[in-house]
């Protein structure tokens, strides 16, 4: 199916994010994501210059747009100093569960089916086994208000993914006027916020990489995907994205692959198995 394609596509990029993250882990992260985003939103621009139509989109729809990339990387930023990070993340690796289940609340004609419940649920414990099994720490029962915000963010993604089915049709290539004016946010949020930094050069090449993949292409793809795909479908694959980084982040950091990755990976599998099947 072509729109599972798309969204693998920008699952596989997403999974790069982490490993990348870690290698500019130094880098403030509101002037990470505000570099990455406008030089993703670069790649729009080869169908801006031939017709400028793409970019004369409703003001609603772009605030739909700066609410999905700035609101989910604003709050996500957030919930990371404010909570534990690895308990942060798998809150926030809610968001595909969310857009299961918020399906039937925000797109007509679509019903949540049994199945398609189980498989999230699978999808969500088989992410939580990758996280918490990789994690070199132990994990605290403590409650932490961090953990709101991480809550929030990932609704955001969800209900942004849903609702870009909601508004009246726009191109793909609008995506790019998303991430332009999310990036300009970004940096305003890095300059009232955080201390200024000097980058070198591999930096701007990791961060170019960035851009150009995670939070640039894999937003064209992922976009195209709910255009195209079952939005609950599409929600149940994306649990292969911390699977698939955190296996990334163990072998890039020289750790072998444990048994918590091989079982996320059942886990996910049987998931992705599930979800894709039936109406």
């Amino acid at each position: 199916m072509p729109a599972n394609l798309y969204a693998m596509g920008a699952i596989a990029l997403w999974a790069l994010l982490a490993s990348l993250g870690v290698s500019l882990r130094h880098v403030p992260p509101f002037l990470l994501t505000g570099l990455a985003l406008l030089i993703g939103s670069v790649l729009a621009l080869p169908f801006v210059a031939r017709d400028r139509s793409p970019w004369r989109i409703p003001a609603s729809t772009l605030a739909l747009g700066v609410y999905g990339l700035f609101g989910f990387h604003f709050l996500l930023f957030i919930a990371l100093r404010m909570a534990p990070p690895v308990e942060a993340n798998l809150v926030n690796y809610l968001w595909p569960l969310l857009m299961v289940v918020l399906a039937p609340l925000f797109l007509k004609g679509v019903q949540l089916r049994p199945l398609h419940l189980i498989a999230a649920v699978l999808g969500f414990s088989g992410a939580a086994v990758a996280i918490l099994g990789a994690s070199s720490s132990a994990t605290s029962a403590l409650w932490s208000w961090g953990y709101l915000p991480a809550l929030a963010s990932a609704f955001i993604w969800a209900s942004y993914s849903l609702l870009t089915q909601r508004v009246p049709p726009f191109s793909t290539a609008a995506v790019g006027l998303f991430g332009l004016v999310s990036g300009l946010l970004s940096l305003l949020c890095h300059w009232a916020l955080e201390p200024q930094a000097s980058l070198s050069t591999q930096d701007w090449l990791l961060i170019a990489a960035m851009g150009l993949g995670p939070l640039g292409a894999a937003f064209f793809l992922w976009d195209k995907a709910l255009k195209l795909g079952d939005a609950r479908q599409i929600g149940i694959l994306s649990y292969i994205t911390p699977l698939a980084s955190t296996a990334l982040l163990m072998l890039a950091s020289g750790k072998p692959l444990s048994w918590s990755i091989a079982l996320a990976a059942a886990m996910i599998t049987g998931a992705a198995v599930l979800g894709t099947r039936g109406p």
